[in-house]
């Protein structure tokens, strides 16, 4: 990559916001290829050059990504005046000013909810033309109407008309399923229920593209491994930068 300030590098790796960073370089605390800098100035490759903070040696990427496990209560948004949003729940070590939701989750649902910097990754993600899968889990008011893993299959029609695409609908119980959709419209989950005569009571994100829940507490984050950021991009279409 093409050599940057080291103050602006060690913003972008979160070590700190500009003025944080620039008092820890004066301070004498980052050295570069072994040699003490204080110069914010300074342009460095951190490809080709090594960059220690203290003790630690910082690695460079371009792009962060964080899984939550969002509780029901909060809205998906960067910011909102008046309601709590998905932001609060982040703890304040992954939150970044460039860090927005892949797309949104209601606010009464839970489940898995991604976060990325990178505005490709981002709508690769939601296009429908890249097959990206989201599995919910859903508890419904009436059991199942027979026939409705069909309806799903064949293509729900919303209440404006809009056909959606094939999902994929299965049955764990009289009022409980799994349902794989490849789009995100709005209420699109339920709206598809209520095409064949339900109402969802509880809906929680399970899986998106390659990416799995697993057993992330209620409420928690963390950053993806480096075989899911790997994944994650494959499914996209994408190269990881």
């Amino acid at each position: 990559m093409a050599k940057e300030r080291l103050d602006k590098l060690l913003s972008h790796m979160a070590v700190g916001s500009r003025k944080d960073v620039r008092e820890i370089i004066k301070a004498g605390r980052v050295r570069i290829d072994g040699e003490v800098i204080t110069d914010p100035a300074m342009q460095v490759d951190p490809d080709t050059q090594a960059v220690v903070l203290d003790t630690v040696t910082l690695t460079y990427q371009s792009h962060f990504h964080v899984m939550m496990h969002k509780p029901p209560g909060y809205i998906t948004a960067a910011d909102d005046p008046r309601k709590p949003t998905v932001m609060d729940v982040l703890p304040a070590e992954l939150r970044r000013r460039d860090l927005m939701p892949v797309g949104r989750l209601d606010k009464d649902t839970e489940g898995l909810l991604l976060f990325t910097t990178d505005g490709e990754l981002t709508h690769r993600l939601l296009s429908p033309k890249w097959h990206v899968d989201k599995k919910y889990l859903v508890r419904l008011e009436r059991p199942l109407a027979p026939g409705a893993a069909a309806a799903f299959a064949a293509g729900i029609v919303l209440d404006d008309g809009y056909t959606c695409l094939p999902a994929r609908l299965e049955s764990l119980g009289p009022q409980e399923a799994t349902v794989t959709i490849r789009e995100g419209k709005y209420h699109q989950v339920k709206r598809m229920f209520q095409a064949v005569g339900n109402h969802v009571v509880y809906l929680k994100r399970l899986e998106m593209g390659p990416l799995s829940l697993g057993d992330l507490p209620l409420g928690q984050s963390r950053p993806l491994l480096d075989a899911e950021i790997k994944a994650l991009y494959d499914s996209a279409g994408l190269a990881r930068t």
